[in-house]
Parts: C-alpha cells; sequence; structure tokens
C-alpha cells in the first residue's frame, strides 16, 4: 500500500509539474525509458504470482466519488440511450477475435460477476475508494476468442475531448487480470453517468486515467501505432501521459 501511494503522489508531481522540462526530447527519451522500467519492475514484483491491488470492507467505502474528466456526454445518441435504460445499447468486441460480439447490458449482467471493493487514485492527487461489479474482462475475450495476434484491447468510448473520442488500451496482460472487470454497479446501484454509465473499465493496478468510462466496445489489435496518434490513449497521445501508468 505504501508502494502505491507513493507512486500514485510521484506520478501526480510529474504530470501536474513538470511541463516544461517534458517538452525537451532528452527528457521524453528519458521518461520512456523509465515507463519501461516501472513497467518491468511491476510486473516483477510477484515473482511469479498474480499481484493484487489492494481490496477494503464495504465500510470504507468513500462517502462521495467524483466524476473526474467528462461527466456527462454530449451526443443525442448517448441522451437516447441513458432515456431508456441502455435496452438498445450493445458492446462491441471487434478485432483479432475469431467471434465478434454485440452484447447488450442485460447480456453482460448474466455473465458470471466480480464485486471488488477498491481504491481510485487519480492523477490529480486524489483517491476514493467503491464498491464495483461486472463481468471480468478475460470472460469476455474468452467469449470472442482471441486470436494469437492480439497483444493489445483498445477501449472505445462514447464521450469525447477537443481532439475527439475518448480511448485507452492496455496489454494482454493486464485484460487478462481478475481485477480488470468492466463494471456496470457501483456502490450497489448502477452506475451513474457522472461515473460513466452504462459501463466502465476498472484496471485496479493503474491510474485513474486508464479507466475508460461510458463504453461503448473493445478492439483487439497486434500494435498500438494506428491508434489515435499511437501512443496507446487519449491523454497520452494529446498531453503526454504515460501508457502504463501501474501502481
Amino acid at each position: 500500500m505504501q508502494r502505491r501511494n507513493l507512486l500514485a503522489a510521484m506520478a501526480a508531481a510529474f504530470l501536474t509539474g513538470c511541463s516544461k522540462i517534458g517538452e525537451s526530447a532528452w527528457f521524453g527519451a528519458l521518461v520512456d525509458g523509465a515507463e519501461s522500467w516501472h513497467r518491468g519492475l511491476h510486473r516483477g514484483l510477484g515473482f511469479g504470482r498474480i499481484q493484487m491491488a489492494p481490496e477494503f470492507d464495504r465500510s470504507e467505502v468513500s462517502p462521495f466519488f467524483r466524476g473526474n474528466g467528462n461527466t456527462e456526454v454530449d451526443s443525442d445518441d448517448y441522451r437516447a440511450h441513458l432515456a431508456n435504460g441502455f435496452t438498445d445499447w450493445r458492446f462491441t468486441v471487434t478485432g483479432l477475435v475469431d467471434n465478434p460480439l454485440a452484447l447488450s447490458l442485460a447480456e453482460m449482467k448474466a455473465l458470471r460477476q466480480r464485486t471488488q471493493v477498491t481504491r481510485h487514485d487519480c492523477v490529480e492527487g486524489w483517491s476514493a475508494i467503491a464498491e464495483w461489479t461486472g463481468p471480468q474482462l478475460s470472460e469476455i475475450l474468452a467469449l470472442a476468442g482471441v486470436q494469437p495476434g492480439a497483444r493489445y484491447v483498445v477501449f472505445r468510448c462514447a464521450d469525447s475531448f477537443r481532439q475527439g473520442p475518448y480511448y485507452e488500451s492496455c496489454d494482454m496482460d493486464d485484460a487478462l487480470h481478475p481485477q480488470t472487470i468492466l463494471a456496470h454497479t457501483m456502490n450497489g446501484a448502477d452506475l451513474p453517468e457522472l461515473n460513466g454509465a452504462p459501463l466502465r473499465l476498472r484496471i485496479e493496478r493503474q491510474l485513474g486515467y486508464k479507466h475508460a468510462k461510458y463504453l461503448t466496445g473493445i478492439e483487439l489489435v497486434t500494435s498500438l501505432d494506428d491508434i489515435g496518434l499511437g501512443q496507446g490513449g487519449y491523454w497520452e497521445d494529446h498531453v503526454g501521459y504515460q501508457w502504463y501508468a501501474g501502481i
């Protein structure tokens, strides 16, 4: 837990206080190298065991879990889905899979579910604990049949920023982690729009900007080079956040 706190604090300090030095090419190369080192260290700490993010008791849930980034989706299509309880909404699975999927919210809820009480650490320096319920991403990938060439999962979202729709990605190690779920329920109730309804990613061993909200689907790919500007996520492409944000 102390390591998790330290890494979250270091990431917040770097991303909010180092914009000038971050513009230099040599520093960018240094940070990219440090990211690879961090990823290797984070993955290696378990010495062959699956490393789990800390889980908490239901009594420790925060009284309020703030929205961050977008807190609503400004599109007619999304507003229509929200109004009818997402009954016509579909979550798609495309790319390098044997069986492309288009799952309704009811079908997502009919899958085997995992409930976990975890802490969300934002790169801006705040944290909150919540209970999340949803199917493990590994279950959905098993239904789709992942092809051998797939190395990354790209998360597509309904919300947009100035540069276009939000998107994120992770490698197969994190995609198959038991705590990586697609949450439709928060603290025992349907996920609210404020926090990403109808479905958001919970990738518990990474910082908050990796937890994509307002999910519409996933795409399995071999490379991230052709996704956005090639850095693997919206903030990675447009602000310079690191792709691997493990804590």
